[in-house]
C-alpha cells in the first residue's frame, strides 16, 4: 500500500493522499470533463495518446503521483527528490522508486545527475507535447496556459497545412473535402451537433494529410487531442453555424483551384473566428 506518514516539510504526499490528484477526481465537476472523441477516429488516429502511465500497478501510480505534484507546483523547481524518502512516504521499493524517476526524466521533469542528486527541473524543460504531461496540465492550475498555448500551436500548423494542401491537386480528396463540407451543411440544418463534429474532424484530417508532410499530421494530431484533454474544441468550428460552413467551403474552393494562398488566407479566417483563438491572434490585414 503507498501511503505513509509525512513530516510537515517533506512536500510529499502522506496518509489518505495518494489520491489526491487521482486522474478520476480530476473530472469534478469544478475542473470540467473533457468532451468525447466519439466520431473523430482520423484525428484521434494522427494524435493517439499514449497509453501513459496508468494501469502499471506501483510504478504507474508512482509516476502518475509525483508527475502530477510536479505539473501542479506542489514539487517546485530545483527541489531535490531524495529516493530513499520518497520510497518511505508511498511505500514502495528503491526497484519501483528508481524506475519511476527514470519516466519523469525521460518526460524532462526531473533531471540526475551524479554528486547532485534527482531535481524537479523548470518548466522550460519539460517535454510540453508529452501525453501525460498534457493531461496533467489539462487538470492542474496551468489549464487555461495551456489551451491558449495549444490554439496558437494550431494557428500556425492549419494554415500552412492548408496552402501546401492546395499544391498538391488530388481529386480524390478534393471530392472528400467537399463531401465534407456538404455533410456539416445538411447537419447544421437538421441540428445535428454530432454528425456535424464528425465531419469537421475529417475535414480538419483530410487537409492535414493531403499536405504531404507527416511531420506536420503528427504534430497537428498531437494538437487535436490535446485540446480535447483540455477541454477545448479540437476542429475548425466551436459550434455549428453558416458561417463556418462557408469557410470551409471557401477553403475547398481554394484547394481544388490550386490557390495556395487562398486556402491559407481561408484556413486563418476561420480559425480566428474560432472563441479559443480570436483572444490571442489577431486577424490577418487586408493589403
Amino acid at each position: 500500500m503507498m501511503t505513509a506518514a509525512r513530516p510537515a516539510d517533506s512536500g510529499l504526499a502522506g496518509p489518505g493522499e495518494l489520491d489526491r490528484y487521482s486522474y478520476a477526481e480530476a473530472h469534478g465537476p469544478d475542473r470540467g470533463a473533457p468532451p468525447a472523441w466519439e466520431g473523430e477516429a482520423e484525428l484521434g488516429r494522427a494524435g493517439r495518446r499514449a497509453a501513459g502511465s496508468r494501469g502499471r500497478g506501483l510504478h504507474g501510480q508512482l509516476v502518475q503521483q509525483l508527475g502530477q505534484m510536479i505539473v501542479s507546483g506542489d514539487l517546485g523547481a530545483d527541489r531535490p527528490l531524495v529516493p530513499e524518502e520518497i520510497g518511505q512516504r508511498f511505500e514502495v521499493s528503491r526497484t519501483v522508486v528508481r524506475e519511476s524517476l527514470r519516466v519523469l526524466e525521460a518526460k524532462g521533469l526531473v533531471s540526475a545527475r551524479p554528486n547532485v542528486g534527482t531535481r524537479v527541473r523548470p518548466v522550460s524543460d519539460w517535454n510540453l507535447l508529452d501525453p501525460d504531461i498534457i493531461e496533467w496540465r489539462a487538470f492542474g492550475p496551468q489549464r487555461e496556459d495551456q489551451r491558449r498555448e495549444l490554439c496558437e500551436l494550431r494557428w500556425t500548423i492549419e494554415p500552412l497545412a492548408a496552402r501546401l494542401a492546395a499544391g498538391h491537386g488530388r481529386e480524390d480528396v478534393q471530392q472528400r473535402l467537399a463531401d465534407m463540407a456538404e455533410i456539416m451543411g445538411h447537419a447544421l440544418a437538421q441540428g445535428d451537433s454530432l454528425t456535424f463534429s464528425r465531419a469537421d474532424a475529417e475535414f480538419h484530417s483530410l487537409l492535414l494529410q493531403v499536405a504531404g508532410n507527416r511531420m506536420l499530421e503528427h504534430l497537428a494530431g498531437i494538437v487535436s487531442a490535446a485540446l480535447h484533454v483540455s477541454g477545448a474544441s479540437a476542429s475548425g468550428c466551436d459550434r455549428p453555424t453558416e458561417a463556418g460552413v462557408g469557410q470551409h467551403l471557401r477553403i475547398v474552393d481554394a484547394v481544388g483551384a490550386g490557390d495556395a494562398a487562398g486556402a491559407e488566407a481561408a484556413m486563418r479566417q476561420l480559425l480566428v473566428a474560432h472563441p479559443e483563438v480570436e483572444r490571442v491572434v489577431p486577424a490577418p490585414r487586408e493589403h
